[in-house]
């Protein structure tokens, strides 16, 4: 199912220095092993995260022992003694990193340090967790159903990130979703300059982005402290502005495909606000290119 080889050359020649809005992580390497056996007592000055996709074995952190089966997932902390046994071998995905304190927030900084003191070391039935979900993503698959490769650090920063959320025993962080009033305001400007032809009266696009008109108005006026009609103006200026250089369309055809009713409307909003005609503004401005 998987390509096991394959996908360690990958991510260890790609996925070395993994960044993200809030941490960086140095990469020590990447471990995707079919069948691992048994290793000798270690320690390591980074973490080694582990997940088991198939097998049976057993694992020492720090004296204690754990037992490994498919969906278990480990965590070794930095100078901690740990063991892996098995009779007949471990399908077993890991990484070993550390996070670049000098380009991490100190957010990040502070969370993996408390990782290192105090994290769950081994939980079990974990193959739903997002954390076993992003580790397959990166598997190269015999299928060929796998990431792009300019997906894989994204989902590698991701995978790493989620380590605070499945080991930390205070990093589980409910999501509080934020009022979308930037989403909103964003949708209707959008859907404002993609089509400047149109009337576009307040009602309308109001019903198309599912809101009153009152609601609209006012994201408009909070927002970006202008009104609903004057953002509607300054568009088609703009956009006609845009057209009077940039190609060879009349007067008139440019009234039609900004929205303006007539081209004398055009003519007087035009230059309102450019202070000179279009005719005028054409000139000068090509004359000057």
């Amino acid at each position: 199912m998987y390509r096991w080889k394959e996908t360690s050359s990958m991510l260890n020649e790609a996925a070395t220095l993994i960044s993200g809005a809030a941490a960086t992580f140095k990469i020590q390497y990447w471990g995707v092993d079919e069948c691992l056996f048994e290793n000798k007592p270690h320690k390591h000055s980074f973490f080694e995260v582990c997940y088991i996709l198939g097998g049976e074995g057993e694992y020492t952190d720090a004296g204690k022992q754990f037992p490994l089966k498919a969906g278990t997932h480990f965590c070794s902390r930095p100078g901690i003694h740990h063991q892996i046994r098995t009779q007949d071998g471990l399908s077993i995905v890991f990484v070993a990193f550390e996070i670049d304190e000098s380009l991490s927030d100190d957010s990040m900084r502070e969370a993996f340090g408390k990782l290192a003191e105090h994290a769950e070391v081994c939980l079990d039935e974990g193959d739903d967790h997002p954390t076993a979900l992003l580790w397959k993503s990166l598997l190269l698959r015999e299928d060929k159903l796998s990431l792009p490769t300019a997906a894989i650090s994204s989902a590698a920063y991701a995978l790493l990130v989620s380590f605070l959320a499945l080991f930390g025993k205070d990093h589980h962080e409910p999501f509080i979703p934020r009022k979308n009033t930037n989403a909103l305001l964003q949708r209707a400007k959008l859907y404002i300059r993609d089509n400047l032809a149109e009337p576009l009266h307040l009602g309308h696009v109001a019903d198309y982005l599912n809101v009153s008109e009152r609601h609209l108005s006012r994201l408009f006026s909070e927002g970006i402290h202008e009104t609903y009609t004057d953002f509607i103006r300054s568009e088609r200026v703009r956009q006609a502005a845009h057209l009077l250089l940039t190609s060879e369309l009349s007067m008139k055809e440019i009234a039609e495909v900004t929205g303006f009713s007539s081209v004398h409307y055009f003519s007087r909003t035009f230059t309102e606000a450019k202070k000179m005609p279009p005719g005028k503004f054409r000139q000068q401005e090509l004359r000057r290119t």
